[in-house]
């Protein structure tokens, strides 16, 4: 199989560069969601893609603005269209599947729309984002999906906080969720992350998985899921 390289580059710009901030909060805007390191975020968004490929999406939905930075790579590797839901309804919109939520990141009630013409009953969608924390943007995003009617396959995020509560409450979906750097701990300024093994591709091709109308059981979880 092929062993595959954007989670450890993630993880060692990470504990290079990422700061803690006095709020607790994980700061990577000189690499993901400022500045953007375009080499690093391929790899990463290659390695998502692979390891959620076997569910099958036709869509891959995530939030404006710092979602999409992952999401257009995996959407390269999968050749599924991205959606991304809008913060702020613009007037090209007009009928449109619309929640609120509360934003971890400004902490106040915000909105994400995403327009009917593009979340429709048949499709299974892939949620891709940059970071899992508390759960709210993907409980948001998956109550999009509800009123669309369609089918959540999967959730794949760059990095994910164990000390939130986010995994927990995905778990009651059903659905695999990857994450490719897992931060177990932030304090005093030290960011703690959690040491996986390389996740490898089976010599399986795309072809040869379940068909994209099959309706694909939940992945049991991958070796790198297993020292949680």
């Amino acid at each position: 199989g092929k062993e595959l390289v954007g989670a450890r580059m993630l993880r060692e710009r990470v504990m290079r560069d990422a700061k803690v901030l006095d709020s607790g909060m994980l700061k990577v805007s000189s690499f993901i969601n400022h500045q953007v390191d375009v080499s690093l975020i391929e790899a990463c968004g290659e390695e998502l893609a692979l390891r959620l490929e076997r569910s099958m999406p036709t869509k891959i939905l995530t939030v404006e603005a710092t979602g999409l930075i992952p999401a257009i790579f995996v959407a390269r590797h999968l050749q599924v269209p991205v959606v991304f839901a809008r913060k702020k309804r613009p007037l090209t919109i007009s009928d449109a599947f619309t929640v609120s939520y509360r934003s971890a990141t400004k902490g106040t009630l915000s909105e994400l729309i995403v327009s009917e013409e593009y979340l429709s009953a048949n499709d299974r969608i892939l949620i891709i984002d940059d970071f899992l924390a508390g759960g709210s943007t993907a409980e948001a995003l998956f109550k999009l999906i509800k009123m669309a009617n369609a089918k959540v396959v999967g959730v794949g995020v760059l990095i994910e906080k164990l000390t939130d509560s986010g995994r927990a409450f995905l778990s009651g979906y059903e659905v695999p969720v990857e994450s490719l750097v897992k931060v177990e701990g932030l304090d005093q300024g030290r960011i703690d992350v959690l040491d996986e093994p390389c996740f490898t591709v089976p010599g399986v091709t795309r072809e040869e998985g379940p068909s994209a109308g099959d309706d694909v059981p939940a992945q049991s979880p991958s070796p790198a899921d297993s020292t949680e």
